[in-house]
């Protein structure tokens, strides 16, 4: 794992976004086409503003792919990740991308389970934009995440602490608004792509970066496994970095 520390939250967001536009263009230099994986959540706000405005990325040759998603939330919800990813991704690319293959919770979860996950497998990923959440977790897999699945998707439960992140971040207006469970991309499937982008801004996440960087590999602390993946790099700003005890 690489760790790139900004003294500001975009700063962190640009050189993140640069990051990864070189890991999709190189992708597409080399196969022709390039695959991702794209979260969503407060933290990736700045990066994927960056992101979309590269105008050096030939979308049309990238295939997209959704991390996780609340069960039974409308896409119209202001929580739903599927409007996000609408609103600040995918429509404000400057050409369409070749696909981008959405979870949907309404309907059968598990069924949408098998349906995303048997495309993905025709897909293999070059690049994951992920996040770190408050207690660790990383997609929707909250401790004690479940690292021996080779299912792609899972459907999920959250915790308590997963859910109050979302009502901090303003997403719901109360705790008891926020969906209990979700589908979300197993720790295996994430671990399986070629690089993984990994943005976390801001001082409520510093407790979570330290646990995940610096302490054992462990299921309580789903992030960690980061530690495990030889090319991510982990870009933080000087607010989530404070806690970090050694020099990066």
């Amino acid at each position: 794992m690489q760790v790139s520390i900004s003294p500001d939250a975009a700063t962190m967001a640009k050189a993140a976004a640069q990051h990864g536009a070189e890991l999709v263009r190189q992708a597409i230099n080399e196969r022709g086409q390039a695959n991702i994986i794209v979260a969503t959540g407060a933290s990736q706000l700045g990066m994927l503003s960056n992101l979309v405005a590269m105008d050096d990325i030939d979308w049309q040759c990238v295939t997209g792919f959704h991390l996780d998603e609340y069960i039974d939330l409308p896409f119209r919800h202001k929580g739903s990740f599927r409007g996000y990813l609408w609103s600040n991704f995918v429509s404000q690319l400057p050409v369409p991308l070749r696909a981008f293959h959405y979870l949907s919770g309404e309907q059968d979860a598990p069924q949408e389970c098998k349906r995303v996950g048997e495309i993905l497998k025709q897909h293999p990923v070059d690049v994951a934009f992920v996040g770190i959440g408050e207690n660790g977790h990383l997609a929707f897999n909250d401790p004690p995440a479940d690292f021996e699945t080779e299912e792609p998707y899972l459907c999920v439960a959250l915790d308590e602490a997963c859910r109050q992140q979302q009502t901090g971040e303003g997403w719901f207006a109360t705790l008891d608004d926020v969906p209990t469970h979700a589908i979300t991309m197993s720790i295996k499937q994430i671990l399986k792509t070629n690089h993984i982008v990994c943005t976390v801004p801001d001082e409520r996440k510093a407790q979570a970066v330290r646990n995940a960087l610096e302490g054992p590999v462990t299921s309580t602390v789903p992030a960690s496994i980061l530690q495990q993946h030889e090319a991510t790099t982990l870009f933080l700003d000087a607010p989530a970095a404070s806690q970090l005890e050694k020099s990066y």
